[in-house]
């Protein structure tokens, strides 16, 4: 039996029309810039960002270091949010590769960074201190409980960070689940930042790759980062031909997962054992932790969850992330609300 695996928006598998467009692509070498599938791909999202290009990468993680790395020179500085994906979960790269400063500053509770940390964060023109040449944003906010900020926030970083000769970078891994949650277009978020990288991995189930937006200058540079990082493809127009349907027909309904995501974090918070934290699900996101009734530590409830076929994540010694996507149904919220009440209710 198939378990229900709510464990990330990354497990999700290809759709049966990715399989098929996947079969039937058209390929060329892309270090030549001859994959008529992946030029597509990177077509359709710039288009989709109202950017000027688009360069397809491996992972987003590559796609965040690159575009750092072709925004700041070693020794420069980036101002980003202390609960960040580029932080908490891509390994130092852009220390341990790019020779870049990290100033972190605190997240809020929707990911937002404040323009009164931003401005105290900045450094002056004075030769003791790494030059302020960065910040960065994340949107949706993974460990802020998939929160999302405002096309009119982007707006004030923005006009803050051009003021001071600063570039603005979006980590926008589930910008499309922050698109669906507001009703806004995802043009409303990119005009206002310089360059923004999205997955087609997670809510939209595509089974590999992310797509850096920005500037033609600027993706030309971006490019270089990559063959240094080895992210170069060959034939890899068999991985953008899952992403163009991905674009194509998932984003819509995102608002599926989010409405999921609302139903179980309503039930589970009703169940004996279980405290729904930051105020309940903004997108697909649930963050749980256990009641101090439970003697159970989280990793111990998560081995008799997924006994009971239903995989959950841990990210803390009491604390579970569980994700919405496509392939949880409403027969596996059930199955999951049933498991959670006979190993803790």
């Amino acid at each position: 039996m198939t378990p229900t695996d709510l464990r990330s928006d990354t497990v999700t598998r290809p759709t049966p029309a990715m399989r098929e467009a996947m079969a039937k692509a058209e390929v060329g070498d892309d270090v030549y810039a001859e994959d008529p599938t992946i030029n597509r791909l990177q077509e359709l999202a710039a288009h989709r960002t109202g950017k000027e290009a688009a360069l397809l990468v491996p992972s987003g993680t590559m796609g965040n270091l690159a575009s750092i790395l072709a925004h700041c020179q070693r020794g420069d500085e980036v101002m980003l949010g202390d609960k960040s994906h580029t932080i908490l979960y891509e390994a130092g790269g852009i220390s341990a590769l790019g020779g870049i400063v990290s100033r972190q500053l605190p997240n809020q509770p929707d990911g937002s960074l404040l323009l009164s940390d931003l401005e105290a964060g900045l450094r002056g023109p004075d030769s003791h201190f790494p030059p302020s040449r960065l910040i960065c944003l994340e949107n949706t906010h993974n460990r802020c409980g998939g929160a999302y900020q405002t096309p009119a926030y982007f707006k004030q970083v923005s006009d803050f960070a051009h003021a001071h000769s600063l570039k603005v970078h979006l980590d926008g891994a589930r910008i499309f689940n922050a698109s669906v949650a507001q009703n806004v277009d995802v043009k409303e978020f990119a005009q206002h930042v310089d360059s923004l990288t999205f997955c087609l991995s997670k809510g939209l189930a595509a089974p590999v790759g992310s797509l850096i937006c920005g500037t033609r200058e600027f993706i030309q540079r971006v490019h270089r980062q990559r063959k240094i990082l080895g992210g170069g493809m060959r034939q890899a127009g068999i991985i953008a031909a899952a992403g163009i349907v991905a674009l194509d027909t998932m984003i819509e309904r995102l608002s599926e997962d989010h409405a999921r995501a609302r139903a179980l974090a309503e039930r589970l918070g009703k169940t004996r054992g279980l405290v729904v934290d930051m105020g309940g699900p903004a997108t697909n996101m649930i963050f749980l932790s256990l009641a101090d009734s439970v003697p159970l530590s989280a990793k111990e409830v998560a081995d008799q969850m997924k006994v009971r076929g239903v995989l959950i994540g841990v990210v803390g010694a009491r604390q579970f992330r569980l994700v919405a996507h496509y392939e949880v149904d409403d027969a596996s919220l059930e199955k999951t609300i049933s498991a959670f009440q006979e190993v803790v209710g």
